[in-house]
């Protein structure tokens, strides 16, 4: 972001920033003099001009150096990276060049480089902690950008222009209008900056009409607008009758500072501009966000007292028709770093929201959301992608309560410099497709009756199944859904899905099988204890499932079906069936089946298991449609191939006997 110097007071560079001794060079020391002023966009000409004529090599390697400091702080990562590499190669002492190398590839999406340049700088400074949250923060930045949040991001292309705009705030109670900052041709302060190179900024407002469609961007009456930079604002929502604004005074091109000023609705225009007198005027201040009461305002500012570079500060007022209390509170560590945090933003419900350049990001100024906590504390987070890139991120503003409203961002793909993005969060999109299937043949069952029921008992409008066997369904958020299937000449099948604590756009793919009444169906996984009728626990699920069946299909009566194999016990084989089918039967009815809707039959080994398409599919020696009868299994070569067809006979089915049971529906329903 090429404005950070225009709305924060010139900070103080540290000793390792400053100036050999004086050297005789023209260029040179106007380089000198402009870099410690902040104004780099001047600086570099200068720099560029003394480097051909200074013969000292040192000399040489520091301007190499602060090269890359301007060019760091106009924004401009890809040059501040030559520069920077440049300084390292003519092995400049300083270990910050290795620090912001490691920056400016990191911004430029060169995360191996980065991480090998910031281990670098560990080796050097193992006691300062950039090095390695640089590590770190290159790491999260891959996982972020493979997992997107959910947030929508896109440039206002109309609203922007090829220079810089900024700082979008709502500036009407129903969010209709927006007010922004702009360093285009247009504005009132028509010289350009020495700091950026920029023109001055000016505040510009757009409306939403009657189609939809924002306006053509024009500037603030000349009570805000002035030959100084108009920066960052903000507007006392919903009634949006007093602004506030950064302006940066300039004089005779040079900045002496900024302030936050408040300015009075009067009529269409404002007026009544007033300084509000936060710090000394050789201290910067900037940044303004009021709270929804009005008693609070926060803002970003470099002064005494701070954790290191610029902090996030607030004043408060007894009243909205009182007079601040200039007092500043910094808001501590939670928020404020070493590095850079500016640009606050306090929503309505308390949340403040900031951009930083030293909590863990993606490169630049990324955005924070920090919630207060019980104990007067701030718990913070990084919005991640895409709010986040790896450029500059800031400026963010919400429209109401809603999750929408703009930010400013100056990464690639903009119209130049910074430009203006909305933002939204669309609603989690959750739908249901299904197909309805014939369990037995695997085709499709086309005009099968769906019901969705919404549980805990709301029912959706009943549909049929496509002519391709599958139906559509868009689910809501937080629900279970019971999805019923039933065909005439078909068991009813059911599915069941849920969006609860499903955070992400989901489709939910099911398939429900029915089966056809006139065939038998095989119970799958029931097990008896060797020689008995001792049903094994885990019998349970597949008997449990048929209790389902029962329930869905409450107007049948089933008979159960108990095979054995054909080989001798101490009992008849035709005992030890019946005995397993009457197991099931107790355990059906224990589970709230009338018994009058259950008939149980033992076979023995009378009716041998008739290989089907699945059979086979699994055993390589068997083929659909063999006969599992003694002959066929005595002629199998292996043992272990017999022992599986005795597997295979030692079975539990049922068949549908009847569909007219007509008893009492809820002591069919189980407890």
């Amino acid at each position: 972001m090429k404005l950070i110097k225009h709305f924060l007071a010139i900070l103080i560079l540290s000793s390792s920033l400053g100036a050999f001794a004086q050297v005789k060079n023209k260029d040179y020391n106007q380089a000198e003099e402009s870099f410690n002023l902040g104004m780099f966009a001047e600086a570099i000409e200068a720099y560029k001009k003394a480097y051909i004529g200074i013969p000292e090599n040192h000399i040489k390697a520091e301007i190499v150096f602060k090269l890359g400091i301007c060019y760091k702080n106009i924004n401009e990562p890809k040059s501040a990276e030559l520069w920077f590499k440049k300084a390292i190669a003519v092995k400049y002492p300083d270990p910050l060049t290795l620090l912001y190398y490691a920056d400016m590839l990191k911004m430029n999406e060169k995360y191996e480089e980065a991480i090998k340049s910031y281990k670098d700088y560990m080796k050097v400074k193992p006691e300062d902690p950039r090095g390695e949250q640089g590590v770190e923060s290159c790491k999260l930045v891959s996982q972020w950008r493979a997992k997107p949040t959910r947030y929508r991001v896109e440039n206002m292309a109309f609203l922007n222009s090829k220079e810089n705009d900024f700082c979008p705030t709502y500036a009407k109670k129903d969010y209709s209008s927006i007010y922004f900052s702009s360093t285009r041709e247009s504005t009132s302060g028509a010289e350009k900056s020495k700091v950026t190179g920029a023109f001055f900024s000016d505040i510009f407002e757009t409306s939403r009409n009657r189609q939809g469609k924002w306006t053509e961007p024009v500037p603030l009456n000349a009570e805000v607008n002035s030959p100084n930079d108009e920066g960052a604002s903000t507007t006392n929502m919903p009634k949006a009758n007093e602004l506030f604004f950064t302006r940066c005074r300039v004089e005779k091109n040079v900045m002496l500072g900024c302030q936050i000023c408040s300015a009075s609705k009067k009529g269409l225009t404002w007026g009544d501009v007033n300084v509000i007198p936060i710090a000394a005027d050789s201290i910067g201040v900037g940044h303004p966000s009021i709270t929804f009461d009005e008693l609070t305002l926060y803002f970003a500012a470099d002064m005494p007292g701070g954790q290191g570079g610029s902090d996030i500060w607030m004043i408060k007022r007894p009243a909205k028709n009182k007079p601040w209390v200039t007092e500043a509170i910094n808001l501590g560590t939670d928020i404020n770093t070493r590095g850079n945090e500016m640009f606050p933003y306090i929503h309505k419900d308390g949340t403040l929201y900031f951009s930083s350049d030293y909590h863990l990001g993606m490169g630049g100024l990324d955005i924070f959301k920090a919630t207060p906590t019980k104990s007067d504390k701030w718990t913070v987070e990084n919005l991640k992608y895409p709010l986040n890139s790896p450029a500059d991120d800031f400026a963010i503003t919400f429209h109401q309560e809603e999750e929408r409203g703009f930010l400013t961002s100056s990464r690639p793909g903009g119209k130049g410099g910074d430009d203006i993005y909305s933002f939204e969060l669309p609603p989690i999109e959750y739908f249901l497709e299904g197909v309805v299937i014939n369990n037995r043949t695997n085709e499709i069952i086309p005009g099968a009756k769906i019901e969705i029921t919404v549980q805990p008992g709301d029912k959706l409008p009943e549909r049929l199944s496509e002519a391709d066997g599958s139906f559509k369904q868009q689910l809501g958020p937080n629900l279970a859904y019971a999805i019923l299937a039933s065909k005439e000449g078909f068991l009813k099948g059911e599915a069941k899905v849920s969006t609860k604590l499903i955070e992400t756009d989901t489709t939910f793919k099911v398939e429900i099988r029915l089966d056809p009444i006139d065939k038998v169906i095989k119970l799958e996984n029931i097990y008896y204890d060797v020689g008995t009728w001792t049903l094994r626990p885990e019998s349970y699920p597949e008997l449990d499932k048929l209790v389902d069946v029962l329930n869905k299909n409450s107007d049948i009566v089933i008979e159960l079906m108990a095979h054995t194999d054909f080989r001798p016990i101490p009992i008849t084989n035709d005992t030890l069936s019946q005995k397993r089918a009457e197991s099931v039967v107790s355990y059906l009815v224990e589970k709230g089946i009338d018994m009058e809707r259950l008939i149980a039959k033992g076979y023995g080994d009378k009716v041998p298991h008739v290989i089907t398409k699945e059979d086979a599919e699994k055993y390589s020696f068997l083929k659909e449609g063999n006969i599992l009868d003694k002959k066929f299994i005595l002629a199998l070569p292996i043992q272990e191939q017999q022992e599986t067809a005795h597997q295979l006979n030692r079975r539990t089915e049922f068949k549908v006997l009847r569909q007219d049971y007509k008893g009492d529906l809820e002591e069919s329903t189980p407890q």
